[in-house]
């Protein structure tokens, strides 16, 4: 039998840790695990041994960094398939038992966060795939990843490299979010479209902290849940590294999991056989909850979700070039701070999700349209509404998309099903699809049900349901046809009633050649909510057309205590006139422009700034501090998330750039704050954490001196002495390596006790930080800086 066929029919049991039991058979503090497999397998096998002996139904291979850019320069595919055979051949032994390919998280950061570009990111785990299904794997699991973008790298190298199956968990924190500002939610939407076969949680959180998550990851999604979490929180005992929650108490709270429904149970740093034996224990004989089909019409980018159905959802139309000479101008000249300023507004007006149009006979669209999506995802958290007639341009917009997109579209013609559903099979997704065929936009409203009917069954042969389409019954104008509107309307409501599908339309196309067309817009609108509308793309710039849609959802009950519709007619959110297409490029202040992470603009404002006779040190002290001041604290409020955070900064560095310039010219300098000495702990080869904090240290006047990543600790006390640093900061993401951290310490307090040390990464705590004896525990990177400026300050 299978690992689908055994998932489906009972509870499996996964193993526990692997990095603390091979470091108690000796392995050295900062080794990497992964060269184990070709020094010492029998270490390896060992481990494996006695998890199946424990009662684990699945061993995981020692593989969690055996990737291209993780272990550079060693033989991937040698230990990949290495520690296949291991695992397997200790499943042999036993005479039962899968295992389980095992890909952990690169270490480094993707465009445009970072500096790893996305086709890379899936290179780098290809290899590792190959070798591992080759030499006999069962599935892939790929863990630990705090990045979506990051584990949708992973999952595509997985499917395009092998046909096993694919098990995914993220890690969150006690909030509920990733690295990268990721939730439930999100994951969900973007996992199940790419077509995993089970979703999770790992490492990160103990027991306790992941039961009050599993509720609501029950709730959103139709897959088998997988939970793996540590054994509690870690804390530094007599200089050792000890987890809290023992076998019966880890196998207990997991015991209750499976009872609401968990399908896939395991542990994750500091379990033990004795832990897993306690889990079977406990679980072995408890019955498998069914997994429940949530049937959710939704998009996803990557931090946040629109589920159509709930209340009608506002797609902004502005970045499509139809009609806008000055959209056409910026997309040919490559004025990429235009459109993102497009996005901005409509977003600041109500959008809920942007479409994206940069169709032009002169421009290449299949480079044009993948760079657009991930420029816009840089400054902007909304979902994204592909929009294309070229096959080409939408599988490069959906392979680079960080998210579930909406995808604009698909009809009932044969050649555009065959070319659009595969895609949507293959980078997950919802599609328009219009109710039109190779004879055209039929005249009936049973005409164009009966196309919906045939796009939902292609679609299934596909494998796609029909909750990932949304029908569009095509608005026509009234002025050419006095039916059009109500044939429109009437497919409307059967497409929602009859076949129980969500729908979607260009609203302002039915008042084409009509005086004062918003008048009719907002009455045709109002009439297809009424219908059952889920979704229209418009202008969130019209007045008429956004008040309609506040008053619908008021008089419908669907805005509570009508707290939206009193808002915006207060002020707050009200919308102005439709712009003309000029502007927004005119009026962003330097502030509004680095909060916004415009780079361009806010460039532009602080030259038009010192042109107007303004201080270098006036506009940083009064525009882009308190700017990164505001980014800095809707951060730590969960107002906005990493990606935005970053743009913000590198907004900031450019125009710290341009102002340096003309102090120099002036003969001024800008004055330098304290030196800080960065680096990750020797034997981690993970910098996202270590470079998210030097780009704000930089960014708030610090002077940085980033020694990389696997630096030892005579290295940094080296380099701290040599700068006379007040401050270091080391990072450390895995278990194995904090023995390296703990050293390190040690080592800055003999040679360097001047140092404030501070430390951060997803295996500490505050109280273990103080037990290693740091000076403090950086939970983000603005909590590092906060506490730089306050020691420097206070100093």
């Amino acid at each position: 039998m299978n690992i689908r066929e055994e998932l489906a029919r009972r509870v499996l049991i996964f193993d526990g840790g692997m990095g603390t039991m091979l470091q108690a058979a000796g392995l050295p503090a900062g080794y990497e695990p992964e060269l184990w497999n070709l020094e010492r397998p029998d270490a390896v096998r060992a481990v494996h041994a006695q998890y199946l002996a424990a009662g684990a139904d699945i061993v995981t291979t020692n593989t969690f960094g055996a990737n291209a850019v993780k272990l550079s320069g060693h033989p991937v595919e040698e230990i990949v398939t290495a520690a296949v055979t291991l695992a397997r051949e200790a499943v042999t032994e036993h005479g039962r038992g899968f295992v389980a390919l095992d890909l952990g998280p690169t270490g480094r950061l993707l465009r445009p966060m970072g500096d790893l570009p996305f086709e890379e990111a899936v290179a780098a785990y290809a290899p590792a795939v190959r070798a591992g299904a080759a030499a006999g794997a069962d599935l892939v699991l790929i863990e630990t990843m705090s990045d979506l973008y990051e584990a949708k790298a992973a999952v595509l190298a997985a499917k395009e490299n092998c046909d096993l199956p694919i098990f995914v968990s993220v890690v969150l924190d006690q909030s509920g979010r990733m690295l990268t500002g990721g939730d439930l939610s999100s994951a969900v939407a973007l996992l199940e479209g790419l077509g995993v076969d089970a979703i999770g949680l790992n490492c990160g959180l103990g027991p306790e902290q992941m039961a009050a998550l599993f509720p609501e990851l029950l709730s959103l999604t139709s897959l088998p849940v997988l939970i793996q979490p540590n054994a509690g929180l870690p804390e530094c005992v007599d200089g050792c590294t000890h987890f809290r929650v023992g076998p019966e108490e880890f196998a207990a709270a997991m015991a209750e999991l499976v009872k609401a429904g968990l399908r896939v149970a395991g542990g994750c740093c500091g379990t033990t056989p004795e832990h897993i034996r306690a889990l079977s224990a406990h679980c072995r004989d408890l019955p498998a909850l069914p997994v429940t089909p949530k049937h959710r019409t939704w998009v996803s980018s990557y931090a946040r979700t629109v589920v159509f159905g709930e209340k009608p959802v506002l797609i902004g139309e502005r970045i499509n070039p139809t009609g806008k000479p000055r959209l056409k101008e910026a997309l040919r000249s490559g004025d990429m701070d235009y459109v993102l300023r497009l996005a901005i507004e409509q977003q600041e007006k109500g959008a809920q999700v942007l479409d994206v149009n940069v169709g032009l006979p002169e421009v290449d669209e299949p480079a044009l349209l993948p760079r657009t999506v991930e420029e816009l995802q840089a400054v902007t958290d909304l979902p994204l509404q592909i929009d294309t007639n070229h096959p080409g341009a939408m599988a490069a917009a959906m392979r680079y998309y960080n998210g579930r997109p909406l995808v604009n579209s698909v009809s009932g013609k044969a050649e555009s099903m065959a070319a659009v559903f595969p895609l949507l099979k293959q980078y997950g997704g919802t599609a328009i699809a219009l109710t039109l065929d190779e004879k055209g936009i039929p005249a009936t409203a049973g005409e164009r049900l009966a196309i919906a009917k045939k796009i939902i069954d292609t679609a299934a042969s596909y494998g796609i349901p029909k909750e990932d389409l949304i029908f569009d019954p095509l608005a026509l104008t009234i002025s050419a046809d006095q039916s059009a509107a109500a044939v429109t309307l009437e497919t409307v409501e059967r497409i929602t009633r009859e076949l129980g599908c969500r729908t979607s339309l260009g609203v302002s196309n039915v008042s084409f050649g009509l005086p004062r067309r918003e008048a009719v817009n907002s009455a045709f609108f109002l009439l297809a909510l009424e219908h059952g509308l889920s979704a229209a793309i418009l202008n969130p710039n019209s007045a008429p057309m956004t008040d309609a849609l506040r008053s619908y959802c008021a008089l419908k009950g669907l805005d509570p205590n009508c707290q939206d519709y009193i808002a915006a007619m207060a002020g707050e959110t009200a919308p102005a006139p439709a712009p003309t297409p000029a502007a927004p490029a005119a009026g962003m202040d330097l502030g509004a422009a680095v909060e916004r992470g415009l780079k361009e603009s806010a460039v532009a404002a602080a030259k038009a700034a010192l042109d107007e006779g303004k201080a270098p040190m006036e506009l940083i002290d009064g525009g882009l501090i308190p700017a990164l001041d505001r980014v800095g604290a809707a951060f730590e409020t969960g107002k906005l998330y990493l990606p935005q955070l970053l743009m913000s900064a590198e907004a900031a560095k450019a125009v710290f750039e341009l102002l340096r310039g003309a102090m120099t010219k002036e003969g001024e300098r800008p004055a330098a704050k304290a030196k800080v000495v960065l680096s990750t702990v020797k034997g981690d080869v993970h910098d996202i954490g270590k470079n998210i904090v030097k780009v704000l240290l930089e960014n708030y006047g610090y002077q940085v001196v980033d020694l990389g990543k696997d630096v030892s600790p005579q290295a940094v006390a080296d380099a701290v002495v040599r700068e006379h640093a007040a401050f270091c900061g080391l990072s450390a993401l895995m278990t194995t390596t904090v023995g390296a951290m703990e050293e390190t310490i040690d080592l800055l307090r003999r040679e360097a006790p001047w140092c404030k040390v501070m430390v951060g990464g997803a295996v500490l705590t505050e109280d273990y930080a103080r037990r290693m004896g740091a000076d403090f525990y950086g939970k983000d990177a603005m909590s590092d800086v906060r506490y730089a400026d306050g020691v420097t300050e206070a100093g």
